[in-house]
């Protein structure tokens, strides 16, 4: 009997460790949720994170990694990477119902949001429709994506009906949404959810100035894809944030004069196998211009 009241003592012993344990775990989880609301773009409204295409030589999993390694808890993943971490499959609508829920844990366990998907479209009304159902299912808020014209009526429907946003992309001139003007003009008289997916850098290598572009879309930009670049022209780079041509700080005003509530994914095309340290400085950079204007 004394050896049983032992064992019953130690066994609540144990259970009472592991509820401190499991106690301070959710502490320490709830205090590293709590430190992140306090970074500046946060209390903008900006929810500041990376595109998985920034680290498309490796899976989406290690890119998770690789944004959780940045400081940054936001991903705009890409359609066609791979998923890795002991998924099976590539990233995108085809993915059925069981990978998607092991995507959807491995970004709850990272602590990383999928905010949105793209660059990427359809070639029917159909795909389109697949495309709009697998962002509900993911949680997904926003499609990045440069469509066919004559699909626009059908994808606003969409945008209401499953109240996720379409943000047009630029690719460069003479790319089909290269300028702002054109973006505007699509987006005119469809769903309030139809708007821009403002990349940076590729205005940049068109010749065009970047605030005067967003000035161009207020009420429009949705998303950005922010990059700096070391010259302007198509042979531009990326570097660090607030250290090239694309006039960060400027950019930072204007989204701020236009009270953007929206994401800005990292999206840094060089430097591919080490990059991870070239985003990391960039935020760093990012948060103190936004500080120092407050």
């Amino acid at each position: 009997m004394k050896q049983l009241h032992f064992t019953k003592i130690a066994g609540l012993g144990l259970l009472f460790l592991g509820l401190a344990v499991l106690s301070a775990c959710q502490v320490a989880q709830k205090g590293s949720r709590s430190k992140q609301s306090t970074h500046p773009e946060a209390k903008l409204g900006w929810k500041l994170g990376s595109q998985a295409y920034t680290f498309k030589e490796y899976t989406f999993a290690e890119a998770v990694d690789k944004i959780d390694s940045c400081n940054l808890r936001f991903v705009e993943a890409y359609p066609g990477q791979t998923i890795g971490g002991g998924i099976p499959g590539r990233m995108g609508p085809d993915m059925d119902a069981s990978t998607r829920k092991a995507v959807l844990e491995l970004l709850k366990v990272k602590n990383v949001q999928l905010m949105a998907f793209g660059v990427t479209g359809a070639d029917s009304e159909a795909d389109w429709t697949k495309l709009f159902e697998f962002a509900k299912a993911m949680g997904i808020q926003t499609i990045t994506s440069e469509p066919n014209e004559k699909f626009l009526p059908f994808i606003s429907n969409l945008c209401d009906k499953y109240q996720i946003n379409l943000a047009i992309h630029n690719h460069p001139n003479p790319s089909q949404y290269w300028n702002p003007d054109i973006v505007l003009k699509a987006s005119q008289e469809k769903s309030k959810r139809i708007g821009a997916c403002a990349d940076i850098g590729h205005w940049v290598r068109s010749g065009l100035d970047p605030v005067a572009c967003l000035k161009t879309l207020e009420g429009r930009v949705f998303h950005l894809h922010m990059k700096d670049l070391h010259e302007k022209g198509r042979d531009g780079h990326d570097v660090h944030w607030g250290e090239g041509v694309s006039d960060i700080p400027g950019v930072i005003d204007e989204l701020k004069r236009q009270n953007f509530k929206g994401g800005i994914s990292a999206e840094y095309e060089y430097n591919w196998k080490e990059n991870s340290k070239d985003v990391a400085a960039s935020v760093v950079n990012f948060r103190k211009i936004i500080s120092s204007k407050n």
